[in-house]
């Protein structure tokens, strides 16, 4: 009984998660702007039966030629559709699996994070606020971009493994948010590169607010995180960084253009399945989320207001929401062209090449805001005539939640296809090869059309390059230290 008391707020999670998974659960699939999310698990699968790991190769993408994507595209989600491949599901069945396990992750990760600091029913809704945010749905059913939302769930890791490691300095939390960090690289580099400042903030604002005694030690655990995080992906990023020269990849990198969010597109804008043009009519929907937006408002005027009249109010909770709004509303300025400025003199941004991708980072820091909604109505005067206030409010933001959000997790239409529709000879070798085909080496010869195409023969890249045997090293030295870490540590607590 004691058991299921503990896990039961986890359940309520991914219970409540039903109804954003539902689509993948039906017969068929859809369509979506990435549409080589079956194909890249069937070739990730086919790489790894042939004995290569990590897998750097496919053999009928590029034409038909074979290229190095998961050099450059991150492969986390697709080891993951590849492993129930592996176990005999079918492929597009897989697909769907590894799908749903991305959307689910970030429900459960967010409820840890917030547990720690608004307890059970802020991490609840903190982690519901999380999966049925307006651009989640966007990335799931609209443009497909598993790498992107498999990155979103690992964001709310490496904020709790950062905030353990810093609470209570142990090698076991380091290790997590080394997962975490590493997690999020792995899944998608350009969410890591977006996260990774905040990250920076958020660490700089827990050493400032230690004790002078802690802030070495908390200076360790918190750069040691980001570091072994680095080290444990090294496998991917080393190789992508060096040998990027060698493809077409830096084509696809370029000016943001005009693809800015209008104000008012934040707030409400038409949901579509098109694409993204400059101006204030778009194909697709930018919108934060109302209730995101309402109660970030509420939560970080009613702290402030707390802080003003001395009452006893926690002091990290309240840097958490305080720091959670600034990192939301800088989030979405940087979708508005008035960001222009930044966009235009750092040269980092550009590989961004969306200002709509910070919808990302402020769908994470809104979620956290509705979890300190919860935590912060109860200094609401009105206790002693509503003794179940916080609950019963909880209960109603989240169907509120529901109400509004869950007719945004929905496809355009269903297919009725199964994975042969996806992994047949034509589709790779010309249909998703015409997607995505930056990853060739510079000046290939494109085929002309789907028969020349049909024609080329695999080349199969059995050998790694000295960079890529130096980077397996690299990553394989920064989990032996961090095992050791964790072991060493755990033997010392118990002796």
């Amino acid at each position: 009984m004691n058991t299921l008391k503990k896990f039961l707020p986890l359940i309520v999670v991914i219970v409540m998660s039903f109804w954003a998974i539902k689509p993948l659960l039906m017969p068929g699939f859809f369509p979506v702007h990435d549409d080589t999310q079956v194909a890249r698990v069937f070739e990730m699968t086919k790489s790894l039966r042939l004995g290569m790991f990590p897998v750097r190769w496919v053999l009928d993408l590029g034409y038909g030629l074979g290229y190095p994507i998961f050099n450059f595209y991150a492969p986390l989600a697709y080891y993951v559709g590849s492993i129930f491949s592996l176990i005999g599901f079918d492929t597009l069945v897989s697909t769907k699996i590894m799908m749903a396990l991305g959307i689910i992750l970030a429900g459960v990760f967010m409820y840890f994070f917030s547990k720690e600091f608004f307890g059970k029913a802020g991490g609840i809704t903190s982690a519901l606020f999380y999966v049925y945010a307006p651009y989640h749905a966007l990335d799931i059913y609209v443009r497909g971009d598993v790498a992107e939302f498999w990155a979103y769930a690992f964001v709310p890791l490496v904020f709790y493994g950062l905030w353990k490691a810093y609470k209570e300095e142990r090698w076991v939390f380091l290790g997590l948010g080394s997962l975490g960090y590493a997690g999020i690289i792995l899944s998608h580099n350009l969410t890591a590169m977006m996260v990774s400042p905040f990250l920076i903030l958020f660490s700089f604002a827990l050493i400032i607010s230690s004790y002078r005694k802690k802030r070495m030690k908390a200076i360790s655990y918190l750069i040691g995180t980001i570091v072994f995080g680095v080290l444990i992906s090294a496998f991917y990023w080393l190789p992508a960084l060096y040998e990027m020269k060698y493809t077409n990849v830096s084509s696809v990198i370029g000016g943001i253009g005009a693809n800015y969010v209008c104000i008012n597109q934040l707030w409400s804008s038409p949901w579509g399945y098109g694409g993204s043009i400059p101006g204030c009519v778009d194909g697709l929907s930018f919108m934060a989320g109302k209730l995101h937006i309402l109660v970030s408002i509420f939560s970080f005027i009613w702290v402030i207001i707390l802080l003003t009249v001395r009452k006893k109010v926690d002091i990290s909770r309240s840097v958490l929401v305080i720091f959670s709004f600034f990192g939301f509303i800088f989030s979405l300025f940087l979708t508005l062209e008035a960001s222009g400025f930044i966009w235009n003199n750092i040269p980092l941004m550009q590989f961004f090449q969306f200002p709509w991708r910070f919808l990302l980072t402020a769908s994470f820091f809104s979620s956290v805001l509705a979890g300190s909604f919860i935590w912060l109505i109860k200094y609401l005067p009105v206790k002693r005539f509503f003794p179940h206030f916080v609950l019963e409010l909880s209960v109603l933001l989240i169907f509120a939640l529901l109400f509004l959000n869950v007719k945004f997790f929905t496809p355009q239409k269903f297919l009725a296809v199964n994975s042969n529709y996806y992994t047949n000879e034509y589709n790779l070798k010309w249909t998703t090869s015409k997607i995505s085909d930056e990853y060739l080496p510079k000046n290939t010869k494109k085929p002309k059309n789907a028969k020349e195409a049909l024609l080329n023969k695999q080349i199969f890249a059995s050998e790694e390059t000295p960079i890529e045997k130096s980077s397996d090293l690299i990553s394989l030295a920064g989990i032996a230290v961090l095992i050791v870490g964790i072991i060493l540590s755990v033997k010392k607590r118990y002796e």
